[in-house]
């Protein structure tokens, strides 16, 4: 089954709910930009094989990474969004090479959708 097929659900967040997310389900206290739960990961994998999995997105902490980065709240949702995405789809970001690919995947899907 390719991508195409594939469905996302994606929620956009306060700090508060997706800290305790974060702290639910991966240990940390605190808030983060982007959650992404895989569909395609554990037992229940067959269940639903078109659902690629959810994102959940604080607005807060994009809102100060926009502001940071000097760009608009758009691109910074639509960076998160790709971060998530490939996530989703098993990329990752743990050991150094993995960062490599992600991040260049990620500077490629922007590029394409125009917004870098």
């Amino acid at each position: 089954m390719g991508f195409q097929t594939q469905e996302v659900s994606i929620t956009f967040a306060s700090d508060r709910f997706v800290q305790g997310l974060n702290k639910k389900y991966r240990g940390f206290d605190q808030p983060t930009d982007v959650l992404a739960f895989a569909m395609r990961e554990g037992e229940w994998t067959e269940i639903q094989p078109q659902l690629l999995g959810d994102i959940v997105i604080s607005i807060d902490t994009a809102k100060k990474q926009a502001l940071e980065m000097g760009h608009s709240l758009n691109k910074e949702l639509a960076i998160l969004l790709v971060h998530g995405i490939l996530h989703l789809i098993g990329y990752d970001h743990i050991q150094s090479g993995e960062t490599k690919k992600m991040q260049d995947m990620e500077q490629r899907i922007l590029k394409h959708i125009g917004f870098i």
